[in-house]
């Protein structure tokens, strides 16, 4: 009967069939969770601290600026080098992040400016990361079973999505953040573990020929010259600067909009996860991907909906359910994107390709976090929800009129 339902799951999930890519997800399944829990716990902590939705923004704004300014250098190092030796490195920085976290909330030497330039550590690792990991999933599983891939990771994201701000809420209220922070530092250490013990996969490096600025240049035309590529990236700029904010409006909206504490806003966070991964399943479960124009438009119109709908409800359980919305579809967005890129990208640009995703999916997050909580600590959490789906809402309408020439 195990078997059976083993090889039914393997079926349904093709990118189960290879090993590395299987050890490769148990290590991040772990890591995942710890990420999750010091994402909520430092977001609360620094509202806690300063009572500022402006500087919770800031968090965002020093956590995501390394992206914007060295995501495309990133891409190049990640077609370039072994991606295994640099996942080694960038895990073990952000391993080393979180312990620092730790320690000094252990000694009660903290400080919002400490938060703030070690979210922008994170930031730099995580620049590095992303890319190459994202370009990681094409050499354990190949083409064939790269949606699947894309889809499984997304969903293991978001088990942790739902699990890790559960337990952090839960931690928060009865020790303090102190123990979601060393939790996520000792759970680095499964994903390099998993890491050293993937062997004997496709390695996709290409030869240091040309200067990187000649290449980041090489990169970005070969993009503009293929117009799904280019479609592509333009929505996800939209969508990852103006829609994808919630990490900056919702601790204070659980605060000050629903009167919640620790563990409701933990809850909240948890929701979106639920829906994203709904959506993550839904897109492993997948036998084809495909690019659609009018598939990514009507996704990134009902997440901005869902916004939008949060931000005119005061009632708790209902603002569980819409975040659930925004989560499925924001998560269904972004593997769609995510794929096209993969997919439609050649191996010699595929790294770069990857940068430029990672650049306009959260290097541009430090110009929406920085926008939202402006209008959060000017008009309020409930008015940046609606500003936020709103504009989303508009520029997407405009992108799909207006045509490359």
């Amino acid at each position: 009967m195990d078997h059976l339902c083993g090889k039914v799951l393997i079926n349904r999930f093709p990118a189960l069939r290879h090993k590395n890519f299987r050890i490769f997800l148990i290590g991040q399944s772990i890591s995942l969770i710890g990420t999750w829990m010091q994402r909520a716990a430092q977001q609360w902590v620094i509202y806690e601290l300063t009572k500022s939705a402006f500087i919770v923004g800031l968090v965002g704004v020093f956590q995501f600026t390394p992206l914007l300014l060295f995501s495309l250098f990133a891409g190049v190092f990640a077609d370039r080098f072994p991606k295994k030796r640099v996942l080694l490195l960038t895990q073990t920085i952000q391993m080393l992040q979180a312990f620092t976290l730790a320690v000094l909330f252990w000694t009660g030497r903290i400080q919002y400016w400490h938060i703030l330039i070690l979210a922008g550590v994170l930031g730099l690792a995580h620049t590095f990361d992303m890319p190459t990991r994202q370009s990681f999933f094409i050499e354990l599983v190949g083409k064939e079973a790269l949606g699947c891939a894309i889809g499984m990771n997304s969903s293991i994201v978001n088990i942790a999505r739902i699990i890790g701000p559960a337990l952090g809420g839960l931690l928060l209220m009865y020790f303090g953040g102190t123990f979601c922070f060393f939790f996520n530092a000792f759970s680095f250490i499964a994903v390099l573990i998993s890491l050293m013990k993937i062997q004997s996969y496709h390695v996709n490096i290409r030869k240091k020929g040309k200067n990187v600025f000649h290449e980041i240049k090489d990169g970005l035309k070969y993009i503009y010259a293929k117009e799904i590529l280019f479609q592509a990236i333009l929505s996800m700029l939209i969508v990852g600067t103006i829609a994808m904010n919630s990490d900056v409006i919702i601790p204070v909206f659980a605060k000050e909009v629903l009167k919640q504490q620790a563990g409701g806003y933990s809850l909240l966070l948890s929701s979106m996860g639920v829906g994203s991964l709904i959506g993550s399943l839904i897109f492993a479960g997948r036998s084809k991907i495909t690019f659609e124009k009018q598939n990514l438009m009507k996704t990134s119109l009902l997440l901005s909906v869902f916004l939008v709908f949060t931000g005119l409800l005061q009632n708790y359980y209902l603002v569980i359910f819409s975040l659930a919305g925004v989560g499925l579809f924001s998560m269904i967005f972004m593997a769609t994107v995510n794929s096209t890129i993969q997919l439609n990208s050649s191996d010699e640009y595929r790294g770069r390709a990857m940068g430029v995703y990672s650049m306009v999916f959260t290097g541009t997050t430090p110009i929406g976090n920085l926008f939202s909580g402006i209008v959060t600590q000017k008009f309020g959490a409930n008015a940046s929800f609606i500003t936020c789906g709103g504009l989303c809402t508009l520029l997407v309408l405009l992108l799909y009129l207006v045509k490359k020439q």
